[in-house]
């Protein structure tokens, strides 16, 4: 399983990833669910996976070598994030439909995937678009700030209590490991390592960039100093009567 969450903020976007893949408790497996397309000055685009690994490593693959193509539209030259939205909504299409059609003796597999493209384009503001299995696509706004894919719903209570627009970057970011985190605590098809990034607006820069493993001394340190937390102010409520 997989859980991806990326906020657009006021101030730029917040991105984090686990990289845990399995098929059943005997294998397990950790793949990068964070792909950054990037040219200096020019644009930055994330793209976060989550479902079917073949697919998904298929469509970033084609991505990819689409990139290094100047003649067609590719993700380093799209003139705007929709269009690049529109660009990866067709690439889903194509593989989920090229693989559902291979498909023999009457296997169910599911091929469908979901994906969050965040960045910026020279020229245009910071987005975030959250893209469908059928290749249709919806954009975060400043009351619905966030999107998931994913093992979701064990992180989004804290996101939902604590997160807003104008909140800085490294706060969101804060939220979003304590939201991995409580990911990790109930789920275990989501795994360390995290791979994380913060883009600052109009920065056009794929510097911050990180991968947090289990003894990193941060992480360590919020996850120690949440839980506390939770249990300390448990045990300051008023006694129960009814």
């Amino acid at each position: 399983m997989t859980y991806c969450v990326a906020m657009r903020l006021s101030s730029g976007l917040v991105f984090a990833s686990d990289s845990r893949t399995n098929a059943g408790v005997d294998h397990i497996s950790t793949f990068r669910k964070l792909h950054v397309f990037h040219q200096d000055g020019d644009r930055t685009l994330v793209l976060q996976t989550a479902g079917n690994l073949a697919t998904t490593q298929s469509i970033i693959s084609l991505l990819r070598h689409r990139s290094r193509n100047a003649d067609c539209l590719n993700l380093l030259n799209a003139s705007s994030l929709y269009e690049a939205a529109s660009l990866i909504g067709e690439t889903v299409r194509e593989v989920i439909q090229r693989d559902s059609e291979a498909q023999q003796n009457g296997s169910t597999t599911d091929f469908s995937c979901n994906l969050l493209l965040g960045g910026q384009i020279n020229g245009d503001d910071i987005g975030l678009f959250h893209i469908y299995p059928q290749g249709n696509f919806i954009e975060a706004t400043r009351d619905t700030p966030y999107f998931q894919i994913g093992e979701s719903k064990y992180g989004k209570p804290i996101i939902d209590r604590v997160l807003h627009y104008d909140m800085s970057l490294e706060q969101a970011m804060q939220c979003a490991l304590i939201s991995l985190d409580s990911t990790l605590r109930s789920n275990l098809s989501v795994g360390l390592p995290l791979d994380v990034m913060i883009y600052p607006s109009d920065s056009f820069s794929d510097a911050r960039q990180y991968r947090i493993t289990e003894d990193h001394p941060y992480f360590t340190t919020i996850r120690k100093g949440w839980g506390e937390g939770l249990v300390s102010t448990f045990k300051q409520l008023p006694p129960l009567l009814l």
